[in-house]
């Protein structure tokens, strides 16, 4: 059974709307029923919702997942993952650390759409089993997963109209004054096919970021983002010098800030996945046309950080 439709954007297509070369690549649809797609977000660009004008580049992923094939191939499986609130039309999660999202290359199962399907079986009729945005293997926190396909179309279009609001906290080696804005484009790193990386002809991203706490050459960000790139946050922040404690892609040396005590050196040094924690999402509820928000508590983890980083000052 093909669980998608997955095809590599090649060099002919490069820089060209999404739309147009999905009606290249994929001839059986008819391009208005593609755009369609695009815009209820059944067809993704390397896993993230886009819009049918994106320009797309060698190498992009297109994925696309008709209305026609049964929604879910995903096997049901019992997976540990924490449900901060059931409502009626979506969920929303607090995803733990060292959790995939959904079965990609390399992962058939062991991922929380498996867990999603095992606690909630109607979610099999729910594209992707009604996940809409993502949070990387090793970030934890605040997740909305849809369980109608009315709300599931709600909340795509929100995303894509970036209304949808999400803040994280972020450790990280560096001290900033105040405030940032960066707005940086983000791409395929060229020379590493795993990484993202700045890159003018990349696709827009925005991140805010406002210092929390600092401890002397260490600091807790609050950082709101408008899209949602793939790694957007630590790609932004390292870009800035101020890479995220424990990321072992974009903070690879597991930089160590002037005077740092020995022990805390260690800790450091040892922490085993990047010290990213989505915290707070906000939304409009499209019955009550209020802002609802939900915030997902700081995993123990991080906490022990921010303690042993605050003893050290």
């Amino acid at each position: 059974v093909h669980m998608t439709n997955c095809k590599k954007v090649t060099s002919e297509f490069s820089n060209m709307r999404l739309d147009k070369v999905s009606s290249e690549m994929f001839k059986d649809f008819s391009r208005t029923q593609l755009k369609k797609w695009i815009l209820e977000g059944r067809i993704l660009l390397n896993s993230e919702l886009a819009l049918p004008k994106d320009n797309v580049h060698v190498d992009d992923v297109i994925e696309i997942n008709p209305t026609t094939e049964k929604k879910n191939f995903w096997e049901p499986e019992d997976i540990y993952f924490d449900v901060m609130a059931e409502e009626k039309d979506y969920l929303i999660i607090n995803k733990p650390s060292n959790l995939i999202m959904h079965p990609g290359a390399g992962s058939n199962n062991g991922t929380l759409a498996n867990g999603l399907l095992y606690k909630y079986p109607e979610l099999e009729n729910i594209p992707r089993a009604g996940i809409v945005h993502r949070l990387d293997k090793d970030t934890s926190g605040a997740l909305l997963v849809a369980r109608t396909e009315k709300f599931r179309n709600y909340f795509v279009q929100e995303l894509q109209e970036r209304k949808v609001k999400k803040n994280y906290i972020a450790a990280v080696v560096g001290k900033i004054i105040g405030s940032l804005a960066i707005d940086d484009p983000i791409g395929r790193d060229k020379n590493n096919r795993t990484k993202m990386s700045i890159r003018p002809d990349g696709k827009e991203a925005y991140s805010f970021i406002k210092l929390e706490e600092d401890f002397n050459n260490y600091s807790l960000l609050d950082v709101s983002i408008k899209t949602g790139r793939t790694h957007q946050i630590r790609v932004h922040l390292a870009s800035k010098k101020l890479p995220i404690i424990g990321d072992k892609t974009y903070n690879p040396s597991g930089n160590i800030a002037k005077n740092t005590p020995k022990e805390l050196i260690d800790l450091i040094r040892n922490f085993p996945r990047q010290a990213l924690h989505s915290s707070k999402l906000s939304f409009v509820d499209p019955e009550t046309h209020e802002d609802i928000s939900f915030d997902a508590p700081i995993p123990q983890d991080i906490k022990n950080l921010i303690s042993q980083l605050k003893k050290h000052i």
